[in-house]
C-alpha cells in the first residue's frame, strides 16, 4: 500500500496541481519559490487536522478577488475552499484497512481516495457575521487628519474579515472519492458530489486518515556544530541520547547493566554496545567514506544518573581502526571527527528515530509511513549527498513478518544536482512556476511520464548527459544551450557586459554542440523552461555535409579549403548549414540564405496552451565590418570568426598576439581577404579554441565587444526572466513665468 497521487487546490502557489508519488522515493525539484515547500506544508496542515493552523494567506492569490467578490454579493462568485485529495494504491490484502473509503459495493480497481476540505462551516452565517462587522466598521469611519484620506476600520472586504475570523468561520471536512467519477488525470466530473464522512456513520474522517497514514517531517538542520556553544548547538551524543530515551531498552529494564555499572565500566559498555548495535550496524551500511573511516562506539563515563542523557554519562567515540586480537583500538570523542560525517550520522539517526516511533505504535499502527526530508544538502557535502540518497531506502527497510503489510515512502525536496545524479529521471517531480500580472502559481510535472513516452535513444542520451554534467537544469530560472567549451567559458563575462541583470538569475549553461542540441527539445518542452540557444551557423558547401555532424580533421587549412562538402565561409553561393539544431528545431532552415534572412519571430518558439517552453535561437548573421576605411557586410561562421570580425582592429594589435587571431600583413589586406585568412586559420587543426577562450579571459573585458548575435540573445533572455524595473515618470512641476 502506498500513496499514488495527491491533488492540492487553492493552497498558496498550488492553485490546482496533481503530484504523483513513487512507491519508494520521490524527489521534489524546481527553482526557488516554485511550490515545493507549499506541497509539504499542505499535507502537514491537513494531517494536523487543526483549523487553528490555517490562515487566510494559505489561500492562493487567485482566490482573494473571488473571496471579496463573494462577500460583495457579485453574481456567480464562489467562496474559495482549500482541499487535498489523497489517492491510495491498495492491494487486495489491504482492502480491510480501507473499507470505510470504498464508495460502493461495486467498487473495482486499486485506487481509493479521501478528500480533506478546509471550507466555510455555514456560508449564510459567515455572510451575516461579515455584514455586521462591516457595518460596525463603516459606522466608525473617521475623517483624515490635515485633509488626508479618511480612516476606515477593518473589515472593508470579506478577506479582511477572514484574516481575523478564519478559524471561527471555517472547518475541516472529509469525503470519500469514487475513482469511477474521475478521468485519467484524476479530475472529477463537473457534476460529481463526493460522499461526506460523518462520525455518526462510524469513524470520522480524521480517524480514518490517521489509521492509514503517518506523516513525519525532517526539516533542514543547519546548526550541527563541533562545540556546544549557543542554545542551538547540537552534537551526535545528544542526538543519540534522544534516540536512546525514546526507542531503546533503558537501563532500568536491563538488570545486568545496572549490576555492571557498579561492578565495572566494561560491562556497562557492553550494554551500551548491545542496545545500539542495530543502529550502528545500519549506519555502517552507509559505507562512507571507505576503509579509513573510523567506527562508531558508545562509551560510558560511569555516571549512573546521566547515562545517555544530556550530560556526559555516555559519549559517541570513534575507533581508530579495527580490533586486533580481541583488543579494542584507541578512540577519540565525536568532536574530533569531521563535521560532514557527523551530519550524515545525525540525519540517519533522526530518520531511524521517526521510523522507530512509527513501528512502536502497538494498536492500530498506520500501514503507511510518509517522511518528508527537506533539503538534505543543508547537512551534507556532495559525496555524502550521494551516499545518503543511495542508502536511505535500505536504512528504513522493514524486516520480518511486518514487511508485506507496512511500508515507508520518502519525499525529498532538494536543490542538489548530486542527489538527482544518483536517482535519475523517474523519481523527479518538477515544480514549474508561472507568473501573471496578478498572481503566481505552479504546475507539477512527473518526469517518469517523460521517461516512458520519450524514444529510448533520446531519453537515454539526455539522462546520461545530464547525470554527467548538468542536473542543475531542474533548479534553474532559465537554460542557455551553448555550442561548445568556448561559449561556456566566455558566457559569464559576456553576460556581465551585455546583460548584467542575468547575473542575479539562476542560469543552467549546457554545452550541447550544434549536432546534439535538437535532442534537448523534448526535455526543454516538457519542463516548459525558458531557454536561449547560442550556436554557430556552421556553413558547408554541400547538402551531403549538412546531413551528418561535422568532424574536424588534422588536414592543414590549404588542404581543407578544397575538400568537397567541407566548411566554407558564410558568403559562399549555395552554402548550407551542418547544424542540426538549426535544421531540425529553430528556425528549421537548412540554407545559409534562409538562415541569414530569418526574422526574430522565426527564431523564437513561443509559449502555447500545449507547450510552456519559450525558446529562442541565436547565431551569426550579417554585420558591418570596417577595415582600411571601407565597410563590408559579412558574417562569421563560428564564434571565433564572429568575434574577430566585430573586434577586427583590436585583434590585429600586437598586444593581442596570444589570441592567435592576428594576421601578418593585415594592414595591406582588404576586409574580405582578412576575413578569409581568419576563416582558414580558425578552422585549421593548429588553432586551439580553448586556448583562445582562456587568452581572451586574460584580457580586459572593457576593451572588447561581445558578438552582436550573442548580445542580442542575452538581452532577449534578460528581458524575459529579469525585466527592468518600471521607473515612474517624474512629477511635472509648473514654473511661474
Amino acid at each position: 500500500m502506498h500513496i499514488e497521487s495527491l491533488r492540492v487546490r487553492n493552497f498558496r502557489r498550488l492553485q490546482d496541481v496533481r503530484i504523483d508519488l513513487a512507491s519508494d522515493i520521490s524527489i521534489f525539484v524546481g527553482a526557488n519559490n516554485s511550490g515545493k515547500t507549499s506541497a509539504s506544508h499542505a499535507l502537514q496542515l491537513f494531517m494536523a487536522a487543526s483549523r487553528e493552523r490555517f490562515s487566510v494567506h494559505d489561500f492562493s492569490a487567485e482566490c482573494w478577488a473571488a473571496m471579496d467578490a463573494f462577500g460583495d454579493g457579485v453574481g456567480g462568485a464562489v467562496l474559495p475552499i482549500i482541499s487535498l485529495d489523497i489517492w491510495f494504491h491498495v492491494d487486495a490484502a489491504d482492502l480491510h484497512r480501507v473499507v470505510d473509503l470504498l464508495p460502493s459495493l461495486a467498487w473495482e480497481g486499486t485506487l481509493v481516495g479521501l478528500r480533506v476540505e478546509f471550507a466555510a462551516t455555514d456560508v449564510t452565517t459567515l455572510l451575516a457575521n461579515f455584514g455586521e462587522a462591516r457595518e460596525r466598521a463603516r459606522a466608525n469611519i473617521r475623517p483624515g487628519a490635515n485633509g488626508g484620506a479618511d480612516y476606515h476600520p477593518s473589515p472593508r472586504t470579506l478577506r479582511d474579515y477572514l484574516t481575523d475570523n478564519l478559524r471561527r468561520e471555517y472547518e475541516l471536512r472529509y469525503y470519500v472519492l469514487d475513482r469511477a467519477q474521475f478521468d485519467p488525470e484524476l479530475v472529477a466530473a463537473p457534476d460529481y458530489v463526493p460522499l461526506l464522512l460523518t462520525p455518526d456513520k462510524g469513524r470520522g474522517g480524521k480517524d480514518i486518515l490517521n489509521s492509514l497514514l503517518r506523516v513525519d517531517f525532517m526539516h533542514a538542520q543547519r546548526h550541527l556544530t563541533d562545540a556546544a556553544a549557543g542554545s542551538r548547538a547540537e552534537d551526535l551524543s545528544r542526538c543519540l541520547s534522544r534516540f536512546y530515551e525514546r526507542n531503546l531498552e533503558k537501563r532500568g529494564d536491563d538488570f545486568d547493566a545496572i549490576r555492571a555499572l557498579a561492578d565495572s565500566e566494561a560491562m556497562l559498555n557492553d550494554h551500551l554496545q548491545r542496545v545500539f548495535e542495530p543502529t550502528l550496524s545500519r549506519l555502517g551500511a552507509l559505507g562512507y567514506p571507505g576503509l579509513s573511516n573510523p567506527r562508531l562506539l558508545i562509551k560510558s563515563a560511569l555516571n549512573p544518573a546521566t547515562i545517555m542523557g544530556n550530560h556526559d554519562g555516555a559519549r559517541v567515540h570513534y575507533a581508530l581502526g579495527d580490533p586486533q586480537e580481541g583488543i579494542e583500538p584507541r578512540t577519540l570523542p565525536d568532536r574530533y571527527n569531521g563535521l560532514g560525517f557527523k551530519n550524515l550520522i545525525y540525519m540517519v539517526v533522526e530518520l531511524l528515530d521517526l521510523h522507530s516511533q512509527w513501528l512502536d505504535i502497538e494498536e492500530n499502527r498506520p500501514p503507511l509511513h510518509l517522511v518528508f526530508i527537506e533539503e538534505p544538502e543543508a547537512h551534507l557535502h556532495a559525496q555524502l549527498q550521494q551516499v545518503f540518497i543511495r542508502k536511505v531506502i535500505d536504512i528504513l527497510a522493514i524486516e520480518g513478518e511486518d514487511r508485506p503489510h507496512y511500508a515507508s515512502q520518502l519525499v525529498v525536496t532538494t536543490h542538489s544536482p548530486h542527489i538527482l545524479y544518483e536517482r535519475g529521471f523517474r523519481p523527479i517531480r518538477y515544480f514549474r512556476r508561472s507568473s501573471t500580472a496578478f498572481a503566481q502559481s505552479s504546475e507539477v510535472l512527473n518526469l517518469s511520464a517523460f521517461y516512458d513516452r520519450t524514444a529510448n535513444p533520446t531519453r537515454d542520451f539526455l539522462e546520461r548527459y545530464l547525470k554527467l554534467t548538468h542536473c542543475d537544469l531542474f533548479f534553474a530560472d532559465a537554460a542557455v544551450l551553448v555550442e561548445g567549451n568556448v561559449e561556456r567559458l566566455l558566457l559569464p563575462q559576456m553576460i556581465a557586459k551585455a546583460a548584467p541583470r542575468l547575473q542575479s538569475a539562476y542560469l543552467s549553461i549546457l554545452e550541447i554542440g550544434g549536432a546534439f542540441g535538437h535532442r534537448f527539445r523534448t526535455l526543454i518542452e516538457f519542463l516548459g523552461i525558458t531557454a536561449l540557444i547560442v550556436t554557430d551557423i556552421d556553413s558547408v558547401t554541400s547538402p551531403a555535409a549538412a546531413a551528418e555532424p561535422e568532424v574536424e580533421d588534422d588536414k592543414p587549412p590549404e588542404d581543407q579549403e578544397g575538400a568537397a562538402g567541407g566548411a566554407c565561409m558564410v558568403h559562399v553561393a549555395g552554402a548550407v548549414t551542418s547544424n542540426q539544431t538549426l535544421i531540425q528545431w529553430l528556425p528549421a532552415c537548412s540554407t545559409i540564405t534562409d538562415l541569414l534572412n530569418a526574422t526574430p519571430v522565426q527564431r523564437t518558439q513561443l509559449r502555447t496552451e500545449d507547450g510552456h517552453a519559450l525558446v529562442r535561437v541565436t547565431y551569426q548573421t550579417l554585420i558591418d565590418v570596417t577595415w582600411n576605411m571601407a565597410q563590408t557586410a559579412m558574417a562569421g561562421r563560428t564564434l571565433e570568426e564572429a568575434f574577430a570580425l566585430e573586434n577586427l582592429m583590436w585583434c590585429q594589435d600586437m598586444a593581442r598576439f596570444d589570441l592567435k587571431l592576428r594576421v601578418r600583413g593585415s594592414a595591406g589586406l582588404t576586409a574580405e581577404q582578412l576575413a578569409e585568412r581568419l576563416h582558414n586559420r580558425i578552422k585549421g587543426s593548429s588553432f586551439n579554441k580553448t586556448d583562445f577562450a582562456l587568452a581572451l579571459l586574460a584580457q580586459d573585458p572593457a576593451t572588447w565587444t561581445v558578438p552582436h548575435y550573442i548580445a542580442d540573445g542575452l538581452r532577449w533572455l534578460e528581458n524575459e526572466i529579469t525585466p527592468a524595473p518600471t521607473v515612474a515618470a517624474p512629477p511635472q512641476v509648473e514654473v511661474a513665468a
